[in-house]
């Protein structure tokens, strides 16, 4: 199973690419299929790309069901 997680575009860079933060850890994505995205934008990464925009309340919200997810399996 394949997993897209929410994450805030922290820096636009030259040729569609872009770094988010993802928990903590920023990370190098395509921005490709998003190129509308800005500083501060929720995205859904998969597989090193941003393929959406998301809404921050509900970004928010999927990152603390992962956070309790995490909680409760103790990852």
């Amino acid at each position: 199973m394949c997993l897209a997680i929410p994450a805030r575009l922290v820096e636009k860079r030259d040729h569609d690419q872009a770094v988010v933060d993802l928990g903590g850890i920023r990370k190098p994505v395509s921005i490709a299929l998003v190129p509308e995205a800005e500083v501060g934008d929720y995205v859904i990464v998969h597989v090193g790309h941003a393929i959406g925009m998301i809404d921050p309340e509900e970004a928010e919200k999927t990152l603390a069901l992962f956070a309790e997810m995490q909680a409760m399996t103790g990852a």
